[in-house]
């Protein structure tokens, strides 16, 4: 009598059952941790350096006016006229009473413009003020 070995027949494959329901899994993870970017920056501007600087928590809070080196200025999504900014922070500030504005001008702009927009913001009672700067190394 012949005895023949007998092998146990395991397949190598990897179970793919579950990977679907993984994919989804970290599909979503990412979805809801990444934050988008709101805006879209369509002025030029080089912020000035400072030695102290202090980050805001709550960037929900925060709504940013750029102005870059020729005085142009962007609200949100828009390039905007300095008699526009008192209408458009107050309604900003209607929705969240809290609102931060935090002003990113840039290095070169004039300090009166710079007034100006800050009489525009006291208008419309937008008084928390935040002034953008880069760190100095």
């Amino acid at each position: 009598m012949k005895f023949e070995k007998r092998r146990a027949s395991t397949k190598q494959e990897i179970p793919t059952a579950s990977m679907p329901d993984i994919v989804f899994m970290l599909l979503l993870f990412f979805m809801v941790t990444t934050t988008l970017r709101e805006v879209d920056v369509l002025v030029d501007f080089k912020l000035p350096e400072a030695q102290a600087i202090e980050k805001i928590e709550n960037k929900r809070l925060v709504s940013y006016i750029w102005v870059g080196n020729t005085g142009r200025m962007q609200v949100n999504d828009s390039i905007v006229k300095l008699e526009e900014i008192q209408n458009i922070m107050y309604k900003k500030r209607q929705e969240l009473p809290n609102v931060i504005v935090s002003m990113r001008v840039d290095k070169n702009s004039e300090m009166g413009l710079v007034t100006d927009i800050q009489q525009e913001l006291r208008k419309a009672y937008c008084l928390r003020i935040n002034y953008s700067t880069n760190i100095k190394i």
